[in-house]
């Protein structure tokens, strides 16, 4: 995902404690969200849900299965 794209999440693959804690994030599936930056090198992901932005892991957002949309916000 690049800088301003827009995703739907399909699918996180992982154990019920990182469902959670992204879950308590806003991140679930069907929910769209906006890549806003990251790290050069496996660092934190900045992303946008509804009107908050959130930061996640690199290990955290690999394991986040999206779905390209062709919106640009």
């Amino acid at each position: 995902m690049k800088q301003g794209d827009t995703s739907t999440i399909v699918e996180i693959k992982g154990g019920y404690g990182l469902i959670k804690k992204l879950e308590n994030l806003g991140l679930r599936p069907g929910i769209k969200i906006t890549k806003v930056s990251s790290q050069l090198i496996r660092g934190p992901i900045t992303i946008q849900v509804g009107n908050s932005q959130v930061a996640v892991g690199f290990g955290m957002a690999q394991k986040i299965i999206l779905e390209q949309s062709n919106e640009k916000e």
